[in-house]
């Protein structure tokens, strides 16, 4: 009996430590000044607050004057309306992520009270109006990600109005189905821009020019996961890939899309001689050759005519050839005849074998 109180004595003397150990859990962390928002959570410090589905209609106004990193991902902010974020001056946000809120309007001074602001994400947001000040209180805007944010409506006039005063340094517009070089949104000074998982099937002259103004020669493009059309008008591109190639970062990683036999050939390793122009493609290149076999069929068309009517004009010289070379044939055939009964007639052949009787 002692030694099982022993035992139950000592297997119970770590419970204190386990209380201890799990006392943290049970207490909340301490709030900072300024507090952290009810339907948030801050990560370690309130440095960093995350609002995460919590389907708020409007930005939180309880955050903390110190909050550098502010997310919200999952909310029904579908307007964001003039100084959305002043509520508590917030001197100190650089990154603002604002991802999957149903985002579909943005007013004048919608960021109005963030002047430390750097990166600003909207993405997965059916953006439908962006006014010309909506980025008015953000001069420090430098990176700036639109993906898959402007598949409702096409928004290049609207952003290049509100993009008009920063100096952006990163761009990001990947999937959102573009079908060429938003050339209105590229800044001079832009650096990094990208296009990926779009709808480009190359880049044209024009655009490529673009790309070599002064203001832009330093630019970096990703254009990963587009549809290439490796044809005829793929060669400028090709031409220029080739030579600016650092420029590009997953240059090596584009493929060909439609087809066989390019149907995931690798761009570098094409050979522009190699790219034909298909005539069933609804390009360029394909109205080019379907125009030239009309225009050439129209020319035999012509030349048809011209010889037809040639023969109508002289018809009667025609007639009267055809009459001669008739007879002449007909005399011919006789005098073959003729000779043809002559040498076998068996009685002139036996007179001429014996001349003397």
């Amino acid at each position: 009996m002692a030694r099982r109180q022993a035992r139950a004595t000592g297997s119970g003397s770590w419970l204190p430590w386990l209380g201890l150990a799990l006392l943290p859990l049970a207490v909340p962390p301490a709030v900072a000044p300024g507090g952290c928002p009810s339907a948030c959570y801050c990560v370690a410090t309130p440095e960093l607050v995350q609002c995460r589905y919590e389907r708020l209609e409007e930005p939180p106004r309880e955050l903390p004057a110190t909050v550098h990193n502010l997310s919200i991902a999952g909310s029904n902010l579908s307007v964001l309306q003039r100084a959305a974020f002043a509520a508590r001056p917030l001197p100190d946000l650089r990154l603002l992520r604002l991802r999957h809120d149903n985002i579909q309007i943005i007013e004048d001074m919608a960021l109005q009270g963030l002047p430390a602001l750097r990166t600003l994400d909207l993405s997965h947001n059916p953006l439908l109006s962006v006014a010309a000040g909506a980025f008015a209180g953000v001069p420090l805007l430098r990176t700036l990600q639109l993906n898959q944010a402007l598949l409702a409506t096409p928004l290049e006039e609207q952003l290049a109005l509100a993009l008009r005063n920063l100096s952006l340094r990163r761009l990001e517009l990947a999937g959102n189905a573009l079908r060429a070089l938003p050339a209105a949104l590229l800044p001079a000074g832009l650096e990094e821009l990208d296009l990926r998982n779009n709808s480009l099937q190359r880049l044209t002259a024009a655009e490529l020019r673009i790309l070599e103004a002064p203001g832009l020669r330093g630019l970096r493009l990703t254009l990963g996961a587009n549809p290439l059309s490796c044809d005829c008008a793929l060669r400028p591109f090709l031409a220029w890939l080739r030579a600016a190639a650092a420029r590009v970062p997953d240059a090596r990683s584009l493929r060909c899309a439609g087809s066989p036999p390019l149907h995931g050939a690798t761009l570098l390793r094409l050979r522009p001689e190699g790219l034909a122009c298909a005539a069933t493609e609804g390009g360029e290149p394909g109205r080019l050759e379907t125009a030239s076999y009309v225009f050439f069929g129209i020319v035999l068309a012509l030349i048809g005519i011209v010889f037809l009517m040639v023969l109508y004009l002289n018809r009667r010289g025609i007639k009267r050839w055809l009459h001669n070379l008739r007879e002449a044939c007909r005399d011919q055939m006789e005098g073959y005849h003729y000779r043809y009964e002559q040498d076998a007639d068996p009685h002139r052949t036996s007179a001429i074998g014996t001349p003397g009787l």
